[in-house]
């Protein structure tokens, strides 16, 4: 069962991952420092919002419109960094 829990925290840390990358990409393409002409940059680009936007669209929903801001990705991290201390402080049912 202790696998069960690292399977888990494993899934959470990559969502992490993709979402920091996510929010990093999104950075670099409003500052022009990355162009989505360039076949690659657009692959990823559009690759991390096809993964990400089941995750985004309900949390879009809920939050209130901000104009340009996106809050979704914050809130995203929040939950899954709340779902990590759920999991590491019930840790013992997985054994």
């Amino acid at each position: 069962m202790i696998s069960l829990f690292q399977i888990l925290m494993l899934i959470l840390s990559v969502a992490k991952f993709f979402i920091f990358a996510h929010f990093i990409m999104s950075w670099l393409i409003s500052f022009q420092v990355l162009n989505l002409q360039q076949p690659l940059v657009a692959q990823i680009w559009y690759g991390l919002q096809r993964l990400l936007d089941p995750i985004y669209a309900p949390l879009r929903r809920i939050l209130p419109n901000m104009g340009g801001l996106d809050l979704s990705p914050l809130v995203a991290l929040l939950a899954i960094y709340a779902l990590e201390i759920i999991l590491r402080n019930n840790i013992a049912l997985f054994y």
